[in-house]
């Protein structure tokens, strides 16, 4: 059965990723275009460098043509962010980019976007997986992708330069400019050497680059920007005197930052650090939205500022809806992935560490600097995490504990109130947290705690851990 998670459909290449199921999906796609009377307004497909990406394209091209749908195809891989742009440029009621994100290099899968270049919502997945549920090989249609290529219903499309441009034209790059940064990149072979690189160049940036080329397998690693995978740049960084190191997911939509000193900056850290950057030295103004999984600091900064912090469940089609809702200023989650009103609707590690290197620049402070900064009004907190993996015979029995039976931990600190909106969240009266939820994009439970400092974090995380038996 084809299931969409929180970021699109993924699955094993060779079990449940086959050229037969992603043509199912994109005949779903298809009949549901069709059927809201929305294919005059094209559809874009984008892949990025994984196995299979390039070739599945096309497979998914294939059917949106024959369906009389006008399709405009990006043959080169790209971030998944310029997919999401440029449907947000041409008006596309639907698209889609061939990706699974940050997933093991045995993963591959589609993500569908709607209008403006949102995430697909849920009432959106759940009519495809219906569609997918009635559908048949036979009932799927497919032209040959030259023969459309002739007959003008495929149409090769290159949205890089208006992607980089509309990002030049977003930051101070003549702030950057006179600060002379050196910069490391590592793109942990995914897609976004090319439109990273280009914005830091205009910038007059020093930059180098690691991790590049195509690599099926990741160089053995998760394509994931963690203090654990960015080990390399972390040393580098480090050695060699730069000012930053960026490291980006496969598939460019989500960051990792490296500081001077070659410390690893926590996700939660990086959106405490633009969300200050744009409120405190820009004078900016708006509200923050964040997911149930991601620091409360921001909430604090919020309200120094006279404005509101919104919590919603995991999933960047909840940031965006609810920073559409309230027209807030920043959103992002504890994975690494943010975006910033006025950019596109979805999370954008290009955009991001872009802008991250405006702030160094007009600011004239490092990276660790300016966190101190924050830390010294705010106060500290450390998030803890942990996944943990679990037998098919588990799930249920875990889901029951949390879910069913309501069952906690006789935690050390006094709880506040619990929430089941996206997993069991714990609020302890001294303002830390704990939430344990399954993922929505492979077979794991994830476990976060955020205290007040990193022992108590870790304490509270394991004791989660341990209760379930993990």
């Amino acid at each position: 059965m084809i299931k969409f998670g929180t970021g699109g459909w993924r699955a094993f290449i060779g079990e449940e990723f086959t050229k037969d199921n992603v043509r199912l999906v994109a005949q779903a796609v298809a009949n549901i275009t069709n059927a809201e009377q929305v294919a005059d307004k094209g559809f874009i497909i984008g892949y990025d460098r994984r196995f299979l990406s390039d070739k599945a394209g096309r497979w998914f091209a294939e059917v949106m043509a024959a369906n009389g749908i006008v399709v405009h195809f990006i043959d080169k891989f790209v971030p998944t962010p310029i997919v999401m742009f440029q449907a947000k440029e041409m008006g596309c009621a639907y698209s889609a980019c061939i990706t699974a994100s940050h997933n093991p290099a045995d993963y591959n899968g589609v993500k569908i976007f709607i209008e403006g270049g949102r995430d697909a919502d849920e009432v959106i997945t759940e009519k495809i997986e219906t569609q997918v549920s009635q559908l048949t090989a036979s009932d799927v249609k497919s032209v040959d992708f030259e023969q459309a290529l002739a007959d003008k219903q495929i149409q090769i499309i290159n949205p890089m330069n208006a992607f980089v441009d509309s990002i030049i034209n977003f930051i101070d790059i003549e702030a950057i400019k006179k600060a002379n940064l050196r910069v490391l990149v590592d793109p942990m072979f995914g897609v976004a050497k090319n439109a990273l690189q280009t914005v830091l160049i205009n910038g007059r940036c020093d930059v180098d680059v690691i991790n590049d080329g195509k690599n099926p397998d990741f160089g053995g690693l998760m394509p994931s920007p963690s203090a654990a995978t960015l080990y390399r740049l972390k040393h580098l960084v480090a050695a060699e005197g730069y000012d930053i190191g960026i490291g980006t997911d496969g598939d460019a939509d989500r960051l990792g930052i490296i500081d001077e000193k070659g410390n690893f900056i926590h996700p939660n850290e990086v959106l405490m650090l633009l969300y200050y950057y744009l409120l405190e030295y820009k004078g900016w103004t708006g509200s923050v939205v964040r997911n149930i999984a991601t620091t409360h600091l921001l909430d604090k900064i919020a309200v120094d500022h006279g404005e509101k912090s919104f919590e919603v469940p995991v999933g960047f089609k909840h940031i965006s809806g609810q920073m559409e809702a309230d027209d807030s200023l920043i959103g992002g989650e504890s994975s690494g992935g943010l975006t910033i009103r006025g950019h596109i609707k979805g999370k954008d590690g290009v955009f991001a560490s872009s802008l991250l290197v405006e702030m160094i620049s007009v600011t004239g402070k490092k990276l660790s600097e300016l966190l101190d900064e924050i830390y010294s009004k705010y106060g500290y907190a450390y998030t803890a995490e942990g996944d943990c993996t679990f037998k098919p015979s588990e799930k249920e029995v875990i889901y029951n504990r949390l879910y069913v039976a309501k069952e906690l931990p006789k935690f050390d600190y006094a709880i506040e109130r619990v929430s089941y909106e996206d997993g069991t969240k714990v609020y302890f009266k001294n303002g830390g947290w704990v939430i344990a939820r399954f993922s929505g994009t492979e077979p794991l439970l994830r476990i976060f705690a955020e205290m007040e400092d990193q022992p108590t974090a870790e304490a509270v995380r394991d004791q989660m851990k341990a209760f379930l038996a993990l």
